[in-house]
C-alpha cells in the first residue's frame, strides 16, 4: 500500500471535537460527556469560542445531541464490555477519543477506528505530537470509501475477529450515506458474531419532526434520512436478529431529565440499536 498523505480532518469532525470541548465550558454540571482530547487535537487557537457555529444559545440543541450519543455509545461499551465483549469497532472514527479518555474500558478491549486515509493519518500523528501516542490495542484501519474499498476486509486484516461478539458504532456518519450505503454498511455489520451490538444513528425525515411539532434542525444538504420503522425494517432486512429504535425523548429522559439549565438535545437524529 503506497504511503498516504496526512490530510486535515473534515470541518464536521472538527465542529463535533469542538462541541465537546464546549459542553464543559458553556453548559452546567452535571456535564454528560467530559471530552477536551479532540480539542487539544485540533488545536483551533484561542478565539475558536467565537466561530459562528460556537454560539453559546443558537447551537445548545446540536450540542446537546453530540454529547448524548457519545455517552449514550460508551454506556453501551461498558455495559457490553461487563458481559464479556472485548471488541468494539467505531465506524467513521473521526476525532473520536474513547481510546485516549476511557484507558480503563479500552485497554482491556481492542478498539478498531475505521476512516479515510487523510485524516486517519493526520490524527495519528497529533497523537504522537501530544504523547498519547497510539496503544497496541487501538488500532487505526484506513480505509478509501471513495474508492468502494471493503471496510469488512480491512476491518478482519486489521485483526478484528468476526468469530468473537463485538460492539459497532456509527455516529454521525449515516446522514452522509445514500440509502444504498447505509444498508451495505447494515449487512456488513449484521455478519458480526451472535451476541453482537450496533449502535447507529440517522436522521428523521423533516416532515416527520415538523409532524410531531418541531421545527427541523437539519438542513437539505443530507444525503439521507429514515423513518424509525424505514430503520427498522432495513435492519431486520439485513439480518439482525433484534432492532430497536430510540428516540431524541429517550436520550433526553436518559441524560438530561431536571436539568436547571434546560439544555436538551435538537430533535431530529434518533439511535437504531440492533444485535445480532
Amino acid at each position: 500500500m503506497p504511503a498516504q498523505r496526512s490530510v486535515a480532518p473534515e470541518s464536521t469532525a472538527v465542529r463535533v471535537a469542538l462541541w465537546r470541548a464546549l459542553h464543559l465550558e458553556v453548559d452546567e454540571a452535571p456535564h454528560v460527556l467530559e471530552d477536551e482530547v479532540g480539542l487539544e487535537l485540533v488545536a483551533p487557537g484561542e478565539n475558536w469560542r467565537r466561530r459562528p457555529d460556537m454560539g453559546r444559545n443558537a447551537t445548545s440543541g446540536f450540542r446537546a445531541g453530540v454529547v448524548a450519543r457519545a455517552r449514550f455509545v460508551e454506556d453501551l461499551v461498558a455495559e457490553r464490555f461487563a458481559d464479556g465483549v472485548r471488541q468494539y469497532v467505531i465506524l467513521g472514527a473521526g476525532l473520536d477519543t474513547f481510546a485516549q479518555r476511557r484507558p480503563d474500558l479500552a485497554a482491556g478491549m481492542r478498539v478498531f477506528e475505521i476512516d479515510q486515509y487523510g485524516p486517519q493519518e493526520w490524527k495519528r500523528h497529533r497523537l504522537g505530537e501530544l504523547g498519547y501516542g497510539v496503544s497496541e490495542w487501538l488500532r487505526m484501519v484506513p480505509v478509501d470509501f471513495e474508492a468502494d474499498e471493503d471496510w469488512w476486509a480491512r476491518l478482519v486484516d486489521a485483526g478484528f475477529d468476526p468469530d468473537r461478539p463485538a460492539v459497532v458504532a456509527s455516529t454521525g456518519v449515516s446522514m452522509y450515506l445514500t440509502k444504498d450505503a447505509v444498508a451495505d454498511a447494515l449487512a456488513k455489520t449484521a455478519k458480526t458474531a451472535p451476541g453482537s451490538t450496533l449502535a447507529m444513528t440517522f436522521l428523521l425525515p423533516p416532515e416527520t419532526v415538523a409532524a410531531a411539532g418541531e421545527k427541523p434542525q437539519h438542513p437539505i444538504r443530507f444525503r439521507s434520512c429514515f423513518t424509525a420503522e424505514e430503520m427498522l425494517r432495513l435492519a431486520r432486512d439485513s439480518g439482525f436478529r433484534e432492532a430497536r429504535h430510540l428516540s431524541t425523548a429517550d436520550l433526553t429522559e436518559r441524560y438530561f431529565a431536571g436539568r436547571p439549565d434546560g439544555l436538551r438535545p435538537a430533535v431530529g437524529e434518533s439511535f437504531l440499536l440492533a444485535t445480532t
